[in-house]
């Protein structure tokens, strides 16, 4: 036997290569699983949350990010003013809204 039959020899014996499709499959499998565990949910709490702010008028108790609770004394069309105390209005951006209760008398 000459080198070039071992050299076919060896190569021959080695394990058979997987096929492409089969080494794509399992990240092509992780795509509709990421989209519906991550992407899906977060796109419809982002929703809710932007139909939630477009809804907020004045007399609605709000709840910010930063955790701060007030009473809505005037709405802007990006800003609102937050009543937190007597005589005491802060002016937040409407993105800062986190929770919003609406008011009881209505």
């Amino acid at each position: 036997m000459n080198f070039p039959d071992f050299v076919f020899l060896a190569q021959s014996t080695g394990p058979a290569q997987p096929s492409l499709l089969g080494s794509l499959a399992p990240i092509l499998l992780l795509i509709p699983i990421f989209y519906f565990i991550i992407i899906r949910p977060q796109q419809k709490r982002h929703k809710e949350l932007q139909a939630l702010i477009s809804k907020v008028k004045t007399g609605d108790k709000v709840i910010t990010s930063g955790g701060l609770h007030g009473i809505v004394a005037n709405v802007k069309e990006k800003t609102f003013l937050l009543k937190v105390a007597d005589n005491v209005k802060l002016e937040f951006d409407k993105t800062v809204i986190a929770t919003v209760e609406s008011d009881p008398a209505s």
